[in-house]
């Protein structure tokens, strides 16, 4: 590759009517003036393309960690997703269970209740008939007192 230099040190050999000496000087220096300037931009253009290219790499880098973040976070929200999901679903079947247990023991009160009220009721009408009896014996006595006393 030619440099700046390489034109500024640049010797041509003098020949029979060649060109003007100073005219070639002159414009060599021209050129080697254009040309540093390109040198220059060519490498800080360089420069800045390989820094453009590292930020690229910085980026998919970048892009790739959110990429594994976002399925660890999709994956996680799918796992509390189905834990919750389960203890939901042990929590309706739990309920279930009690309310079942709630309505068996209820059934048993009320069974319960209805057997003491039967029993009760049956009690009451012992009661009434012995009760029935007694009254029954004692007024046949009072008047079988009575007609004693009157017959004698």
């Amino acid at each position: 590759m030619l440099t700046p230099l390489d034109i500024q040190n640049k010797e041509f050999k003098k020949g029979f009517r060649g060109y003007k000496e100073d005219e070639v000087d002159e414009f060599l220096d021209e050129i080697m003036i254009h040309y540093e300037k390109l040198y220059k931009e060519n490498a800080e253009l360089k420069d800045k393309i390989e820094k453009a290219y590292q930020q690229v790499e910085q980026y998919k880098g970048l892009e790739e960690t959110l990429k594994n973040t976002l399925v660890v976070a999709q994956n996680t929200a799918e796992e509390v997703k189905g834990a919750a999901s389960k203890k939901s679903q042990l929590i309706i079947e739990e309920a279930e269970i009690q309310a079942r247990e709630i309505i068996k023991k209820a059934n048993r009160d009320v069974d319960d209740v209805r057997n003491q009220y039967e029993e009760v009721k049956k009690q009451m009408e012992i009661f009434k008939t012995r009760y029935k009896t007694l009254l029954q014996s004692q007024l046949e006595t009072l008047i079988d007192t009575t007609a004693e006393l009157q017959e004698g």
